[in-house]
């Protein structure tokens, strides 16, 4: 995967309640050259740290404790970069979440690539 040297300075928030989940994430886009700005583990502490961090993108997680992912997104500014993760099966949530702003959806388990992939495209619009 080609990434610009542009790219590295762009920063990304975690948003996950399951650590294992944001430990893969933080390791792989590292592991390529981008900046991880922090990490939340629910929704209440993911939407107060977009708007003290002010990230190129948000990895945000479905179902969360204290505040969903879908109710942080409706939040969010339009201009904010949101890719969407959630389990297998909960698909029905993609279109409820592209209509409400969210740019690309990743569904768990996925792999590395994926998710590379996932970042660039969302990040290089």
């Amino acid at each position: 995967m080609g990434t610009s040297k542009l790219e590295h300075h762009k920063s990304i928030l975690i948003v996950d309640d399951l650590p294992f989940v944001r430990k893969k994430i933080k390791e792989v886009l590292r592991m390529v050259g981008y900046h991880i700005a922090g990490e939340a583990s629910d929704g209440l502490e993911g939407l107060n740290m977009i708007r003290q961090l002010k990230p190129d993108l948000v990895l945000l997680d479905i179902t969360m404790p204290k505040m969903d992912g879908l109710q942080v997104l409706k939040q969010l500014d339009k201009s904010q970069k949101v890719i969407m993760c959630s389990s297998l099966g909960e698909e029905k949530y993609i279109l409820t979440a592209i209509k409400w702003g969210a740019m690309d959806f990743i569904v768990k388990p996925f792999t590395d690539e994926r998710l590379i992939r996932a970042v660039h495209n969302v990040l290089s619009r």
